[in-house]
């Protein structure tokens, strides 16, 4: 024999002598060539998989493990392996438990109750189906792939509770990233720096953390299939069986289908909606090149008004359910009783109606550039296009005659605003521009009744001044309604520093929206606020040349209209002159403040052109 075969066959003996030493201490079921073979993370999975099976602590006379050798966790799991057995079934557990949230959970906190989660949904039923299919590299890519995948559609449903909470819409995922932008300044603004700086870390760790887990989590429920792949197998067959049973006799539960594809429908509406989306666009400039003003003269343009101070101005949130809901109806109802009264008094008279508006619960600028435009302005990338073209407005009709000084009165601007110019304005007056050094009210940089004093002081108040065109948006009722100004005497306001005390006197938001009841009564207050603002100041201010347009620019969030989705926003024009009503006695819109249940609706879009026509040169 040569000296290679002797020294193999030597090795070969000591080998074999190793092992059956081991075999004797660890017993026939475990020999060292086995354990030897087998990977650690299988090793693993064995031990914790059978709790009777004895731990094997080394004995006094085998050489040390090193920790990286040891079983689990520094070797955690091969001292306390039914502890390490019950971490492994409660980890599995809360995997499948995440899966299966994640596959029925809404879009929808209304929806949110323990109905959604007794249901079958086909994408799992499938997705396990495929799994179990597949080879074993192509299943664990489609394991991570699918994982991270069910984690963005969570992260979808959730930002989609947050935008019906506050739109009554879902998220555009074309048009809306930038809303998320003014979110951010909203809490900011709100509840402080801090409150902001939270709020973002919170929302990027709770997104980071459900891709991370919706991913890990696949990936065990994946295994755990696979190492019990006949059982896997017929739960999926019998569950499809179900799902089809269940769709086909339309079988409920408490008025909830048992059998479920709404991730289907939700990625199918999403993929639908960035269609429409792209195909508005084209849509969009079409409309905006039609304009019926476009070649009208500038002497032939608004006739009717001339020497006239034509103040349009908005009332932030100041919806129809205002109006017509029984908890804060009767409160409205007496604020605009008394400001018809007193304006009656004062020589006013007033007419009034409905007008739809593009949005609800927020995006106040989409309605506004909606009535002054006319154009129907319901997302972001209308607005664009809008304030990036030579679509006029009626700010701009108002310049082209040149009988006008135009003026913008914005207290919730608080920075630059490109978009300004695009509106026709001579000169805007923001919140840095009004002269006041009070508090914040919450979100609102100026409260209302110092608004309307400082442009009576900057403008409105001025001796031998040409006519003025105001565009006023007030911003005292705007979300989240607390803390609350009051009204004080209109020669006490000065530069705005009594409202110190008010704040003080107010509510905590942090406080109020617990309890949603008091958010809709705290609403309610900020509305009478901005309305006896605005009433009280026609009647102190108010001449032979003043007509004011108000109008509510959307409908509150949800939490106040209570599920109501109707887009409804009151109007009014009130003028001394009744050459002025008289031009639009056609329109057959109530008398007073308030208008009636069956009052004339018109889209807000329609509202431009009509009014342009009313006081246009008259014919016939």
């Amino acid at each position: 024999m040569s000296q290679e075969a002797t020294k193999d066959a030597t090795r070969e003996t000591e080998g074999t002598g190793t092992q059956g030493a081991r075999a004797a201490k660890t017993g026939p079921a475990e020999t060292g060539a086995a354990r030897t073979a087998e990977p650690v993370e299988a090793r693993d999975e064995t031990e914790a998989a059978d709790p009777a099976e004895p731990s094997d602590p080394p004995q006094p006379s085998d050489p040390p493990e090193s920790s990286a050798s040891a079983p689990g966790w520094f070797g955690w799991r091969r001292r306390h392996p039914r502890t390490a057995r019950g971490v492994t079934v409660g980890t599995t557990v809360v995997a499948g438990v995440l899966l299966l949230f994640a596959l029925l959970v809404p879009n929808r906190l209304e929806r949110l109750g323990p109905e959604a989660f007794f249901r079958l949904p086909a994408e799992g039923i499938l997705l396990a189906g495929l799994l179990l299919v597949l080879p074993s590299r192509s299943r664990r890519l489609m394991a991570v792939v699918s994982g991270a995948l069910l984690g963005l559609l969570t992260v979808l449903k959730f930002v989609d509770m947050g935008f019906y909470q506050v739109l009554a819409r879902p998220f555009d995922l074309v048009l809306d990233w930038i809303l998320l932008d003014d979110a951010a300044e909203f809490v900011r603004e709100s509840f402080g720096r801090t409150g902001q700086v939270l709020a973002v870390v919170g929302v990027i760790v709770l997104v980071v953390a459900v891709l991370a887990l919706m991913t890990l989590a696949m990936v065990r429920v994946t295994n755990l299939m696979v190492r019990h792949r006949a059982v896997a197998a017929r739960t999926t067959l019998i569950l499809g069986t179900a799902w089809i049973t269940c769709m086909t006799l339309s079988i409920q539960i408490t008025g909830v289908p048992l059998a479920t594809k709404g991730n289907a429908d939700l990625v199918n509406n999403r993929i639908e909606q960035v269609r429409a989306g792209l195909r508005d666009g084209r849509v969009f400039q079409k409309q905006a090149a039609v304009d019926a003003f476009a070649k009208t003269p500038p002497d032939q343009l608004l006739t009717g008004l001339r020497g006239k101070d034509v103040l349009f101005t908005f009332i932030e949130s100041y919806g129809r359910v205002a109006i017509d809901d029984p908890a804060m109806a009767p409160q409205i109802d007496t604020v605009l009783k008394e400001g018809t009264s007193n304006l009656q008094a004062a020589g006013f008279q007033s007419r009034s109606a409905w007008l739809k508006s593009p949005v609800t619960g927020a995006g106040s600028w989409l309605a506004h550039s909606t009535f002054l435009s006319g154009l129907w302005i319901k997302n972001q990338q209308r607005y664009r296009s809008l304030t990036t073209s030579d679509r006029a407005t009626l700010n701009s009709y108002f310049r082209k005659t040149g009988a006008w000084r135009t003026v913008g009165i914005v207290p919730g601007v608080r920075r630059a605003w490109p978009e300004g110019e695009y509106f026709a304005l001579d000169h805007i007056y923001d919140s840095r521009h009004l002269g006041y050094h009070g508090p914040y009210f919450s979100w609102t940089p100026v409260p209302d009744q110092f608004s309307l004093e400082a442009f009576q002081r900057l403008e409105h108040g001025k001796k031998d001044r040409e006519p003025i065109m105001a565009e006023i948006i007030l911003a005292s009722s705007h979300n989240p309604w607390s803390p609350i100004a009051r009204m004080v005497d209109w020669d006490d306001l000065g530069d705005g520093s009594v409202f110190h005390r008010i704040k003080k006197e107010g509510t905590d938001p942090a406080e109020v929206w617990k309890d949603p009841e008091r958010v809709r009564t705290e609403y309610r207050r900020a509305i009478e606020y901005s309305l006896r603002s605005l009433t009280e100041w026609v009647e102190r201010y108010g001449t032979d040349d003043t007509v004011l347009v108000f109008l509510g620019d959307h409908q509150p969030v949800p939490t106040v209209t209570a599920g109501d989705t109707g887009k409804d926003v009151p109007v009014t024009i009130v003028a001394r002159d009744q050459k002025v009503l008289d031009r639009i006695a056609d329109w057959h819109w109530t008398d007073g403040l308030k208008p009636a249940e069956n009052a004339p609706t018109w889209g807000m879009d329609r509202f431009r052109d009509r009014f342009m026509t009313a006081y246009g040169p008259r014919t016939g």
